[in-house]
């Protein structure tokens, strides 16, 4: 079985579970004084298997699911298997890092949901396809790098507006993370993005 299907399968029962059971919820969710002073540093990780409603989760499964296979099939071929695992457990924790340190004394900040990694999975593709046309909430169509800058813009704007209940920070530093380091994996697909930018 994909490993893609396995994430979605694994993070699809523990989100439920959670849902459904406040203390398995209380255990997994990112909470940066648990971190910082318990040093439960899975909290790093398990807090991209549980999200807040069904409607959280459906959107980050269904994205995984249409972008994570032609990842997964890169960091295979590159690495094994195992590479492409590390690169989605390495988005969760890269994108949740930055919150971490800003946070870590807070004891009313909390963050879960997979929206990181996800987005560390949409950037590397469009690293891959710019041009090609994705779904805005798999509906409108608009070409991959066209929405990630519209993406970057208005994730900035929220983050530095603050408020509401969105990790927008995560959804940015996942997708800096992802192509970082798909570059660093291979390092020619600078050129790839650059020619395949210009000429569409």
């Amino acid at each position: 079985m994909p490993i893609t299907l396995i994430i979605i399968a694994l993070t699809g029962v523990v989100s439920f579970m959670a849902l459904r059971d406040g203390r398995l919820m209380a255990r997994l969710i990112f909470w940066p004084p648990a971190v910082a002073r318990g040093r439960e540093y899975q909290r790093l990780v398990t807090y991209g298997i549980v999200h807040a409603d069904f409607n959280h989760l459906l959107v980050n499964m269904l994205t995984l699911f249409f972008f994570g296979g032609f990842l997964e099939r890169f960091y295979t071929a590159q690495l094994g298997v195992l590479g492409y695992v590390l690169f989605y457990v390495g988005g969760l924790i890269a994108s949740i890092l930055p919150s971490y340190f800003k946070h870590r004394e807070d004891p009313n900040y909390r963050s879960l949901g997979a929206s990181g990694a996800v987005s560390a999975i949409l950037f590397a593709y469009i690293l891959f396809r710019p041009w090609s046309m994705i779904g805005v909430m798999f509906i409108i169509p608009m070409p991959a790098i066209v929405y990630a800058v519209l993406y970057v813009v208005y994730s900035v704007v929220m983050e530095r507006r603050g408020g509401g209940n969105v990790n927008h920070s995560a959804h940015l530093w996942g997708g800096a993370y992802g192509v970082a380091a798909t570059l660093v994996v291979e390092p020619r697909l600078v050129g790839h993005f650059v020619q395949t930018l210009l000429n569409p």
